[in-house]
């Protein structure tokens, strides 16, 4: 698919977030995704790929596989942010996806550099969890990198854990060849550097350490974007559940015990009782 133009993706960011808002307010998806295509700017392409996803949501309650099929618009790793969430084992919030996607369109609507977009999508991965393999290879899928960042992308899925991420960016860094020319200047690197010097410079300084803590020197230094970070569960709002469960608990038992002393009065008006019983029976021996 063809990179999109910058209005594209400023609407995208639009819908991402008013779709993410309208959900949170309790909105149904499919009343959310019928109404929004009249807001957005009906010289994109948006309208209609939101009217399709639409149409396909009401069949198969889904929305991942519509945009799957509708490829040349929608990347692959939007797709997989999505499938990722709808998942039903999954603890990928939907929220937390369309939050994703909407600042990453924000930065792809201002230009970004592809050293900035590749990290913004790998911290995206790492953070939440949804998996390298099909993660990565969604990556490089996307038409805004070159030949040279989707060979080094799909060469990642070999390489995480066998070598630091760090190391990683580090040697496909210009401050790498810096550092080699200095040694030996007639060093010319393997591979073409994708990486800047103060992207090397961060990297190789946190070598051997959290990946996150890369990503926050990145992001302070640089002005990288930040990938949101799952909202930390509420002390006070736990404790609110907990009580609802309690007294939902509590109901249920006192229903329970309603409907027995109820069993058991109707049970005792039917029942013999043993004075009716002892002795001798009344009439016995008589003719």
């Amino acid at each position: 698919m063809p990179v999109l133009e910058r209005e594209e993706y400023i609407e995208q960011a639009y819908f991402f977030q008013a779709f993410r808002e309208r959900l949170l307010d309790g909105l149904p998806a499919q009343d959310i995704l019928a109404r929004i295509g009249e807001e957005l700017l009906s010289t994109t392409r948006l309208p209609l790929a939101v009217s399709f996803l639409h149409t396909e949501i009401k069949v198969s309650g889904l929305m991942a596989p519509a945009m799957a099929r509708i490829h040349h618009y929608f990347t692959e790793f939007q797709t997989h942010v999505i499938e990722q969430a709808e998942q039903d084992t999954s603890r990928f919030p939907m929220e937390q996806a369309l939050l994703v996607l909407e600042r990453e369109a924000r930065f792809k609507a201002d230009s970004p550099l592809l050293p900035a977009l590749f990290v913004f999508q790998f911290e995206s991965l790492a953070r939440n969890r949804l998996g390298y393999t099909r993660g990565l290879a969604a990556m490089a899928a996307d038409p805004s990198y070159t030949e040279d960042w989707r060979d080094y992308i799909l060469t990642l899925r070999s390489r995480l854990g066998d070598v630091d991420f760090a190391d990683l960016i580090f040697v496909r860094s210009d401050y790498f060849v810096q550092e080699r020319k200095r040694l030996n200047p007639d060093f010319i690197p393997k591979f073409p550097p994708l990486f800047g010097e103060k992207e090397g410079k961060i990297a190789r300084a946190n070598r051997g350490r959290d990946p996150m803590y890369l990503f926050l020197a990145l992001q302070r230094q640089l002005g990288y974007p930040e990938v949101p970070r799952p909202r930390r569960p509420d002390e006070l709002e736990a404790r609110v559940l907990l009580l609802e469960q309690k007294i939902v608990q509590l109901e249920n038992r006192l229903k329970a015990a309603e409907s027995g002393a109820q069993q058991d009065d109707i049970l005792s008006q039917v029942m013999v009782k043993p004075d009716d019983t002892a002795g001798v029976p009344a009439g016995w021996g008589k003719k």
